[in-house]
Parts: structure tokens; C-alpha cells; sequence
């Protein structure tokens, strides 16, 4: 099934593309790489939720919010391939960032939001290296953000 496809099964509507909250650019394209800023979870403009895992969100809730800032992410890479998600070669990479409480040790299983969201809209091309990382705060309270890197046919 192609990207697209998979996004229809999930019941997946990708948002526009969302601008950047300060001085930078959404993604920048590099020969047949697209490096994309990192993204957070809003829906429609707004975050549904703030705070630390470990305190006052719970890691299935910051797992949820992991998979919107996927979501997120491919709106911008649709935008950066022109609309078209087909170009899309491979997920290369993911780097996640989970605001929690210092003895919480769970950032892997809160990223799996958005890297289990990429194995299932690219399939084998979603696989892809990683990092997850916890922190004491992020943007705007946000729980989680995540990056990513992708290549893409460029012809």
C-alpha cells in the first residue's frame, strides 16, 4: 500500500503543513534529504496537554502526543515533497525529546508514538535510527517534540 493509503486506513488526515513558532524554517531540503524542525503535538493550532511525565501526564498519554507530532512531521514532509508522499524513500531518522521527571527512564516507549506511526504509514521504508531523550521542559510546556530526517527521490 502506498503512504497515502495507509493514511486512509489509519483515518489519518494530515493538518497543514504548521509554520514555525520562531526564526527558523519548517524543513530544509538537501539534495535527497529532508531535514524537518522539530514538531509538537497541536491539534488545530493548540496543545491538548502540558506538564512532565512522571507528575501530572501519564506515559500513555505522552505516547499519544508523540504520534501527533508524527502526524505533524508529515505534513511537512508532504509539503517539502511538493505533496506528494510517494517520493518519500525512507525514514531515516527520529529524534524524540520527553519532558518528565528525573527518575523517569521511559523515553523509548513514549517515542514509539511516533515511530511505530512511521512503520505503519511507510511500511518497510519507515524503519529508521533514533534517539530518546528526557528533559526538565520543552516549548510552550509541550510534553513531547520530535524531529526527523527522511530521504526522498529528488528527480
Amino acid at each position: 500500500m502506498t503512504a497515502e493509503q495507509n493514511l486512509e486506513r489509519l483515518g489519518i488526515s494530515l493538518p497543514e503543513a504548521p509554520a514555525p513558532a520562531a526564526n527558523y524554517v519548517p524543513y530544509v531540503v538537501v539534495g535527497d534529504m529532508v531535514y524537518i524542525s522539530g514538531q509538537l503535538p497541536m491539534v488545530n493550532g493548540k496543545l491538548e496537554i502540558t506538564g512532565h511525565v512522571g507528575k501530572n501526564v501519564t506515559p500513555e498519554q505522552a505516547n499519544d502526543q508523540a504520534r501527533k507530532c508524527a502526524i505533524n512531521l508529515l505534513a511537512q514532509l508532504k509539503a517539502a515533497c511538493g505533496g506528494d508522499l510517494s517520493k518519500v524513500k525512507r525514514v531515516v531518522k527520529l529524534g524524540g525529546f520527553v519532558a518528565c521527571t528525573d527518575d523517569f527512564t521511559g523515553q523509548p516507549a513514549i517515542i514509539n508514538g511516533a515511530s511505530d506511526l512511521m512503520a505503519e504509514v511507510f511500511e518497510d521504508k519507515g524503519q529508521h535510527a533514533r534517539f530518546a531523550v528526557g528533559t526538565n521542559a520543552l516549548p510552550l510546556g509541550t510534553v513531547v517534540e520530535v524531529e526527523g530526517t527522511f530521504q526522498i527521490d529528488a528527480s
